[in-house]
């Protein structure tokens, strides 16, 4: 089975919304993790914004880089600059993509607005993993 990690700083939104829509998306022949270079807990309003989306992530946890199963993933996506910067060396065989998205949790102002900071983070999620399945499912 193929092994696909995405990471971001916290764990908390990001890279929990990726491994969600992973998980819908790329079909069985796909193990789906996600995890950060911290832990911050999952992030309430991450949650929301993928119930809304059809999506229920609550049952997800925040995690730590799990060394082994990031030297067996096939595909490594980093999903924040910080991630990037400072994950690990990516193993030889693997594949490394960035998508460098905004963190929806660093918005401020009324909470309509961080609503939907977290709806348009999850929407460019989506839409990139649909792309993603299309390349890696053909």
């Amino acid at each position: 089975m193929k092994k696909i990690y995405f990471l971001c700083t916290g764990n908390s939104c990001r890279s929990q919304m990726a491994e969600g829509f992973a998980k819908k998306y790329l079909g069985e022949q796909w193990e789906v993790r996600s995890a950060g270079i911290e832990t911050h807990g999952l992030n309430p309003r991450a949650i929301s914004a993928m119930k809304e989306a059809g999506i229920d992530i609550s049952s997800q946890t925040s995690d730590l880089i799990d060394t082994e199963y990031f030297s067996q993933s096939n595909l490594i996506i980093t999903l924040c600059g910080d991630a990037a910067d400072k994950c690990p060396i990516i193993p030889k065989g693997s594949i490394h993509t960035h998508w460098n998205l905004e963190d929806p949790a660093k918005v401020t102002g009324l909470d309509e607005e961080i609503t939907a900071a977290f709806q348009q983070t999850r929407d460019e999620i989506e839409r990139r993993i649909i792309e993603l399945a299309a390349t890696v499912n053909s």
